[in-house]
């Protein structure tokens, strides 16, 4: 017999290494992973090799080294206003997507019910199932995002037990603005339901849009952890340095989870992460400038080839309606054609969905590119549209 979860074993291969591999054998520009494609501040690499050699390299402290847990307290503090203990509010894990099992693991039983907004990141799913957890969800449909109300407020019951929300939104873009987050806060409080907050993109945002973190909602301070992460505030996501700040109470199991997950996370990363979160105020503006500008540039060429571009107000990607052009009659079909006979990868936003009868007509481009690879991409399509 072939060892093998249930859970795990009956998930197929990603759609993001899916379409990274199609890209790879039509030598594509791939516009459908996540993440830069130049390294963050050389400052911080200096930082962590410094650390590095220097040592210690043996365990750190289990929730994190106090330099960063303190610096994590004091980046609250000033960028929402918000007061947190060092020592019993904040632990550090290695990564966000880490930090998102230790959450569900450490705040849910078997049978209980967690409401998960749809379009969702892909380990959201899996995670609950594989604690036990029975998902209940509520979808936001693009192009507007809108959080429908009445089905929200039906996704209650005497069973639910959590509140995943991701804010600002993968792949949507969206920040939810200070009224859903209240509304939402306000539903959890009555029926007395956890909210983990994955605030990842929480730097990331554009316009002169604030991020207002759930932790900064007087209603949420009992019943709210949120999630950080070093690789996308600092543009290197391989590092996998998260954070988990929230009420005390709700730390204390979450901090188990993590004891026998990780257990800890390398420490002359965390000296580094500790000394970008008191980079001046000027660093965070221009990564929200050039992110924004690189968005507006991908949004030109694409609005010029007759794709209908969506908002964006925060992350990493532009979600475009395809509907307009003759490439498919699904976005996976979308997909399949524009990696093999444009050279250019993205992704399916139906792969962001888990319930039935997905949006099937939208594209997710992800715009943290060196120009020259974005004009590349735009220029493929151009040819491969005119052709």
């Amino acid at each position: 017999m072939l060892p093998k979860n249930a859970i795990y074993s009956g998930i197929p291969t990603t759609i993001f290494e899916v379409m990274s591999r199609l890209a790879q054998q039509h030598n594509a520009v791939n516009l459908g992973q996540g993440f830069p494609d130049v390294d963050g501040p050389l400052s911080l690499r200096e930082y962590a090799a410094e650390a590095l050699l220097k040592g210690p390299n043996q365990y750190p402290p289990m929730p994190g080294i106090p330099a960063l847990r303190q610096a994590v307290a004091m980046s609250y503090a000033r960028f929402q206003n918000v007061q947190v203990d060092w020592q019993s509010q904040v632990i550090i894990t290695s990564g966000a997507t880490e930090a998102l099992s230790d959450c569900i693991n450490g705040l849910i039983n078997p049978g209980d019910e967690v409401i998960l907004l749809e379009p969702l990141y892909d380990c959201y799913a899996p995670l609950v199932e594989r604690a036990g957890g029975i998902i209940k969800l509520v979808r936001l449909d693009p192009p507007d995002w809108v959080l429908p109300i009445d089905a929200l407020q039906n996704a209650f019951s005497d069973n639910t037990r959590l509140l995943l929300l991701n804010n600002p939104m993968n792949p949507a873009g969206k920040m939810f603005s200070r009224s859903e987050l209240e509304l939402i806060v306000d539903l959890c409080d009555a029926h007395d339901v956890f909210i983990v907050a994955d605030e990842v993109y929480e730097h990331l945002t554009f316009d002169g849009l604030p991020h207002i973190s759930v932790l900064s909602l007087p209603k949420a301070k009992a019943r709210a952890v949120a999630i950080g992460s070093a690789g996308k505030t600092f543009s290197m996501t391989g590092w996998k340095v998260g954070t988990v700040t929230g009420a005390a109470h709700m730390i204390e199991p979450i901090t188990k989870a993590h004891q026998f997950t990780t257990f800890t996370t390398p420490p002359h990363l965390q000296v580094a992460v500790a000394k970008g979160l008191e980079l001046p105020d000027s660093y965070f503006e221009s990564i929200k400038l050039e992110l924004a500008a690189k968005r507006d540039r991908l949004a030109a060429g694409l609005s010029a080839l007759n794709f209908k571009v969506g908002t964006c107000q925060a992350a990493y990607f532009l979600n475009v309606d395809f509907s307009a052009l003759s490439i498919g009659d699904t976005d996976v079909e979308a997909c399949q054609a524009m990696v093999r006979d444009a050279g250019v990868a993205t992704v399916p936003v139906s792969a962001f969905y888990k319930g039935d009868e997905p949006p099937q007509m939208f594209l997710r481009f992800c715009f943290c590119k060196q120009d020259s690879v974005l004009d590349d991409a735009v220029e493929r399509l151009a040819k491969w549209l005119g052709a």
